[in-house]
């Protein structure tokens, strides 16, 4: 297909990212960047070989060459400039979380009008093993579903030598912590390789900030949370077990799972050398039998391929992104219910009538 004419505004860790990918599309060329830290931009066009450089996104934005924009600044500033962008005829590809909170992705909802429109927590469905297992679980082979279950444990490790970012774990600059930065990627993820099936109801949580011994690890202000677990009851009766935390004085463990009344999976959502998605089998004569479905064991810089390819077909197809902004407001509204959970120690129900 004809490469699709993307700019990329926010030159940062992540912007760079999406600046390689893009480079090394065929779908994709590479019009421009911007980034109010010109220098910063400047640096960026010259590896990846990008002409053109703005030091504002309003004149990116009305560059007419451009079709779609990528978002990849912090998310306090990422709602108003995708507004501008709709409004300039672009497409828009946000960095994750979406946005602050449901009423913000509603709002880009609203003003999407024809344009695709797609979020970056997608990442990690782009990857092979991913592709094997949602054609598994669509085939029925764990029978019906009882829990989807994440839980991500990553204790402390030596203080930061660099000054915490201030945005990473501030409720007004990022919309919360640990459950905006990694949640988002967690829930797409389960919801995805579910093939959009749950419809999450009501949600019991509770949040907790940084112990105090690990004071240096968050950046002076922070107020946002690094550990979070959460009870979410979907239609039907299955239910989603979630916990996250970072800086804490725990075993680590990373697992995600599926448990069916037949079976279920042991699975890796990230690339590891010794990832593998292992199938527990309902056996009536021996009890259970396991066996690895695949392996997860591509590069961890992959993921930053898919996002931006997805949404570049999605553009010249028009076909739908992995995670539209109508998908990701599900994993919006399931984020601000556990807040609005954590924050009331009550269960709290989730709006009804919201389609994947």
């Amino acid at each position: 297909m004809e490469p699709v004419r993307i700019g990329i505004i926010g030159c940062g860790v992540i912007g760079s990212r999406h600046a390689d990918a893009a480079a090394r599309s065929t779908q994709i060329e590479l019009v421009a960047l911007a980034d109010v830290r010109s220098e910063v931009a400047q640096a960026l066009a010259a590896t990846v070989g990008c002409a053109t450089v703005y030091d504002a996104a309003e004149a990116l934005l009305a560059d007419g060459r451009i079709e779609g924009v990528v978002l990849a600044m912090p998310a306090h500033l990422r709602t108003a400039l995708a507004q501008q962008a709709f409004a300039a005829g672009k497409h828009v590809l946000t960095e994750k979380p979406v946005a602050l909170n449901s009423a913000e992705v509603q709002t880009l909802l609203d003003a999407q009008g024809d344009r695709v429109a797609a979020c970056c927590s997608s990442r990690y469905h782009f990857l092979e093993a991913t592709s094997t297992v949602k054609a598994f679980v669509a085939g029925g082979a764990l029978g019906a579903l009882r829990e989807v279950r994440c839980r991500a444990i990553v204790p402390a490790g030596a203080p930061p030598r660099q000054p915490p970012p201030p945005w990473r774990l501030n409720r007004a600059l990022n919309g919360g912590g640990i459950l905006m930065n990694w949640g988002c990627y967690d829930l797409d993820y389960l919801l995805g390789i579910t093939g959009w099936s749950l419809h999450p109801q009501t949600v019991l949580a509770q949040c907790w900030g940084t112990p105090p011994d690990y004071a240096a690890y968050a950046a002076p202000g922070s107020d946002a949370e690094t550990h979070v677990t959460a009870l979410v009851r979907c239609a039907g009766g299955v239910v989603i077990s979630y916990e996250r935390a970072e800086f804490i004085a725990a075993q680590r463990e990373l697992a995600w799972e599926l448990i069916g009344d037949r079976g279920s999976l042991r699975l890796q959502m990230t690339p590891a050398p010794d990832g593998r998605m292992v199938h527990f089998q309902a056996d009536a004569t021996t009890g259970v039998v396991a066996s690895t479905l695949c392996t997860a064991q591509e590069e961890h810089s992959s993921v930053h391929d898919g996002p931006i390819n997805d949404f570049a077909l999605a553009i010249r197809t028009g076909s739908t992104p992995q995670t539209s902004f109508a998908r990701a407001l599900i994993i919006q509204q399931i984020t601000d219910a556990i807040y609005a959970s954590a924050a009331t120690g009550t269960a709290v129900a989730i709006p009804e009538g919201i389609l994947p």
